[in-house]
């Protein structure tokens, strides 16, 4: 089951939501609001280790943050 990040156009809060199938309504948790548009999500792996080697370390990614896109572009 795939999880797909999401912006309500109505409010702008961001969200995560599981899509069973593609006919599924997606509604803000926040507003309720209906007018939802998905968002780029980029792989992360964790903090863990992988046959003795960092995720962190190998794949050069440092940033830190959170939300739909990493919290490098201030859009929330």
């Amino acid at each position: 089951m795939p999880v797909y990040e999401y912006i309500c156009e109505d409010c702008q809060t961001h969200f995560e939501k599981i899509v069973l199938n593609k006919q599924q309504e997606i509604s803000c948790p926040k507003c309720a609001g209906q007018r939802n548009a998905i968002q780029f999500s980029v792989f992360r792996p964790g903090n863990g280790s992988a046959n003795g080697v960092s995720a962190k370390s190998s794949s050069g990614f440092s940033g830190g943050g959170g939300g739909c896109c990493g919290g490098g572009c201030a859009c929330h």
